[in-house]
């Protein structure tokens, strides 16, 4: 369902927090595609946020341009909040509420159709949970819930910021594979997240972002690629005792040490040398990531 028809372009976008003297966000530009995952990525404090909140509208004061769905940003009226679905970091509920009245209230913010709360709740395992006050909820029934709220008016342009963070394995999972089901729908998704492992399962391209700035833009199959060593590590058993051996990728067929090895030796493992968007991130950028809450 990808395409390459804009749905969103940034040029030059800054941001300076009031009485900060430091620009949170820098001459950013990137464009996102109708249809893709596109992923925002990078540590706490490096803008993430920043600039989802600039894309959601919920910062006016900006430099640069900002064009969504075809519009300037600047020129949509509230109409734009029918469009986008938004995911943040850090549930915000009303706790006195159950999670189905929650959902109910939500949707009577939208001039457009909404979907049945029962469904979404169930689409996350919280259908047994849909009565029950949120304020009794776990920390990752909040999230859960978080999540499915920004799917209540079937937006065709989802904001989601660190959608798994703070869930089980399962339920991780089982969000990965809705986001997976919303792009096979033709929705555009902007992913921030310091989860490397999410970006590269989940996204089409990811930008990464350090100190305000973005750098290297592309897919994470072609980042890891142009980054990697290009070597193959081969583990092997020889006369009882295990050895290692690590050989150039070109021209391997034609290595007669490395096929010699083969023949006469009990292979352990063999894995290319391929390197991790964590590593790419750390040599692009100089920084490493972080696992706390992005406060930029």
């Amino acid at each position: 369902m990808k395409n390459d028809t804009a749905m969103m372009q940034v040029n030059n976008l800054s941001y300076t927090y009031p009485k900060s003297k430091i620009q949170a966000v820098s001459n950013l530009g990137f464009e996102v595609r109708q249809g893709e995952i596109f992923g925002f990525l990078g540590p706490s404090g490096a803008g993430k946020s920043t600039t989802q909140k600039i894309l959601i509208g919920l910062m006016g004061t900006y430099q640069g341009d900002i064009s969504i769905m075809g519009k300037n940003l600047k020129y949509w009226a509230h109409s734009y909040y029918d469009h986008i679905g938004v995911c943040f970091e850090l549930p915000n509920h009303y706790l006195k509420l159950s999670a189905v009245e929650n959902l109910k209230f939500f949707s009577t913010f939208y001039n457009v159709p909404t979907r049945n709360p029962l469904e979404l709740l169930k689409m996350v395992g919280l259908e047994e949970d849909a009565g029950k006050k949120v304020e009794s909820f776990s920390k990752g029934m909040k999230m859960r819930l978080n999540f499915i709220r920004s799917l209540l008016h079937d937006p065709q342009v989802l904001f989601l910021d660190e959608p798994t963070s703070g869930l089980d394995p399962v339920n991780a999972r089982n969000i990965k594979n809705i986001i997976l089901e919303q792009k096979s729908k033709g929705k555009t998704i902007f992913l921030t997240t310091h989860n490397m492992h999410d970006a590269d399962e989940l996204c089409d391209r990811v930008a990464f972002i350090a100190e305000g700035k973005t750098s290297a833009i592309d897919s994470p199959k072609q980042l890891k690629l142009q980054n990697g060593k290009r070597t193959v590590r081969i583990e092997y058993s020889k006369n009882g005792v295990a050895e290692q051996k690590i050989y150039e990728m070109n021209g391997i067929g034609n290595n007669s040490e490395f096929l010699e090895i083969l023949r006469n030796n009990h292979l352990i493992s063999i894995h290319s040398e391929e390197a991790t968007l964590d590593d790419v991130f750390i040599k692009v950028t100089g920084k490493r990531l972080n696992h706390q809450t992005d406060n930029n």
